[in-house]
């Protein structure tokens, strides 16, 4: 029983030095300055503003076309949403997921968009087309087979309205779990 008797008086001693080591460090002097706490970065000129309204409108918006490639233009021109085909329900609930998934990126890329004046003009006329991106799941369920054309139309002019502001849109493919975190 001599060792566990050791072990418990040395972590004693350190807890001990520990907590007179932090004691010794404050400060009684009740005059002292404190700086302020720094405010997060942020870019300082326009240019750079526009400059990261684009590279996170791009990543948003290539996040958001990945998933519905992936998931949900893929599975519909494989059959995968007709009554009886194998693997309905499960290219289902991933289409349902990587909808609200492409939902959120593009209502994130939209916001980013508006950082950039030309990107903001390009992306005007389609807020309609994302707001109605809200009801895919609803309508993939009910088996409307139009849904996926205008999700895939909407989903094509914004890569176009990106590319014609200068930010060209490129398919990233999120991972399952990206899909289930949103």
């Amino acid at each position: 029983m001599p060792v566990p008797l050791r072990r418990t008086w040395v972590a004693l001693i350190l807890c001990c030095a520990l907590l007179a080591g932090t004691a010794a460090c404050g400060s009684d002097d009740k005059t002292s300055t404190k700086t302020p706490a720094a405010a997060t970065p942020s870019p300082s000129t326009s240019a750079e503003r526009q400059k990261f309204a684009k590279t996170r409108f791009v990543a948003n918006a290539g996040l958001a076309a990945g998933a519905t490639y992936q998931w949900i233009v893929k599975p519909w021109r494989a059959g995968t949403f007709k009554k009886g085909a194998d693997g309905r329900k499960v290219a289902l609930v991933k289409a349902g997921l990587a909808g609200a998934f492409a939902y959120n990126r593009l209502k994130a890329a939209q916001k980013n968009a508006q950082g950039d004046p030309t990107l903001a003009k390009a992306l005007a006329p389609l807020t309609a087309g994302i707001e109605s991106l809200k009801n895919l799941p609803s309508k993939l369920r009910n088996g409307d087979t139009d849904a996926m054309s205008s999700f895939e139309d909407t989903i094509n002019e914004v890569k176009s309205a990106g590319a014609s502001a200068g930010a060209p849109v490129k398919d990233q493919v999120p991972s399952s779990s990206d899909l289930s975190k949103g």
